[in-house]
């Protein structure tokens, strides 16, 4: 009898969930992190250019951000707190305020939410609905909004509307994004014919729910002029604009938020993923005043802001984004990966770059070759993963500050597992 069959099943296959995914492509047992830079329980080190899904914009384990947590928790802080004021979540507020929305002209009320980024969706969705009294929402081809079933009806990956076991998920209208049937066919005026004939059965809709970068659906970007157009179709036919920011926001396409210097102003932005700075469970929904409708308690959860959380987040805002210096780093870096990713892409036939700033990658045409690129890279020590209806995008998703030095090696890594797999032609001679 073989090895293989005699072995005694880990913990991980004896009592987690078969839901498990990431471990699967990275089969080790993670025991510490610094930086960019993640290292196993045997000792072996691998770059992160995963960055838990854009959930460590700024690494792993910031010092200053970690010494602020530690600091609150050795002085007996609050741990949990409901919505209830503390002085962790006024001093986030304010930096908040200071430092993001006003700068912006943004009067945005922040709704704290459950902790993850589904619950800030459907926070979104729900409160769309109670302001317009309509039902319908429009999202996207290959949009990704979460997984719980508002949330979910919203999503277009067909793997992850079949974990709803089979429960209807209704009152959404799915439109073509930007470029989603060829480069010929221009999808505005075509949503705006589906908006204005009233035989195309297309209901009137509460709100357009749309990601300006689709992280999960393969790095597809939109124009500001294409973004520019939905916020005018929306108010046009009376919809709420929700900007889903919770993979494409903080910092991961050159600034704050994904439609900075689009010149538009959304109803709600939804945030979550790098919000707290540190990897804490952390998500709010922002929200025009106007559109603040809720009575007391009428959305709640138990999670409804972290206060470990707000510690980190306020040190995240006052450390990266009171001055141009993380701006400046992410445009550089953002320069060095386009570059980078064009050498990768012309090593194999038909494969384009796809995304925007420090969210990029390549599409390689098909997820079998796509998932050989991510283990060969593993195997060398670089942590990476797929995105796209096929998973036929190889994403990056370093840290924005990660340094220069481990970046280009990062990349490096990366070009050499593509010419294992994918080797030069020899020139004939």
């Amino acid at each position: 009898m073989s090895t293989a069959q005699t072995a005694e099943p880990t913990i991980y296959e004896r009592r987690e969930s078969e839901a498990r995914s990431y471990c699967r492509s990275f089969p080790v047992s993670f025991a510490k992190a610094e930086g960019a830079t993640l290292t196993d329980s045997d000792g072996n080190s691998y770059i992160d250019f995963l960055a838990g899904c854009s959930s460590l914009n700024y690494g792993h384990n910031d010092p200053d951000m970690k010494a602020a947590l530690v600091e609150h928790l050795t002085r007996d802080g609050i741990a949990h707190a409901l919505d209830m004021h503390t002085e962790e979540k006024a001093a986030f507020l304010e930096t908040m305020e200071h430092l993001i929305l006003r700068p912006r002209g943004m009067d945005h009320k922040v709704m704290m939410t459950g902790p993850t980024g589904t619950n800030a969706v459907e926070a979104a969705i729900k409160l769309a609905r109670k302001v317009t009294g309509r039902k319908n929402v429009i999202s996207f081809t290959n949009g990704f909004h979460g997984m719980t079933l508002g949330a979910l009806a919203l999503t277009g990956n067909a793997g992850k509307r079949a974990g709803a076991g089979g429960v209807s998920l209704n009152d959404v209208t799915r439109l073509p994004y930007e470029g989603a049937m060829g480069d010929d066919m221009d999808t505005l005026a075509y949503i705006e014919a589906m908006l204005t004939n009233p035989s195309s059965g297309v209901e009137p809709a509460a709100a357009f729910v749309v990601e300006l970068v689709q992280g999960e659906g393969g790095l597809n970007a939109a124009s500001a002029e294409w973004v520019q157009g939905i916020a005018r179709i929306a108010k046009e036919h009376g919809a709420l604009l929700i900007i889903d920011d919770i993979q494409a926001g903080v910092g991961r396409t050159g600034s704050f938020f994904s439609f900075d210097h689009m010149g538009i102003q959304p109803d709600m932005v939804t945030l979550a993923k790098s919000l707290s700075g540190f990897g804490l469970p952390f998500a709010c929904l922002l929200i025009k005043p106007e559109h603040d409708i809720w009575k007391p308690a009428e959305h709640n959860g138990t999670f409804r802001g972290n206060t470990h959380a707000f510690v980190t987040a306020r040190v995240a805002l006052e450390k990266f984004w009171s001055d141009d210096r993380l701006r400046n780093q992410i445009a550089l870096k953002s320069q060095v990966l386009e570059e980078r990713l064009h050498g990768v892409a012309a090593r194999i036939d038909g494969a384009r770059i796809k995304g925007r700033g420090m969210m990029r990658g390549v599409d390689v045409g098909n997820g079998e070759l796509a998932a050989q690129i991510c283990a060969e890279c593993f195997r060398r020590g670089l942590i990476i993963e797929t995105s796209g209806a096929h998973d036929e995008v190889v994403k990056v998703l370093a840290p924005l500050t990660i340094p220069m030095e481990q970046f280009k090696e990062g990349l490096d890594i990366l070009e050499a597992a593509v010419d294992t797999l994918v080797p030069f032609p020899v020139a004939a001679e």
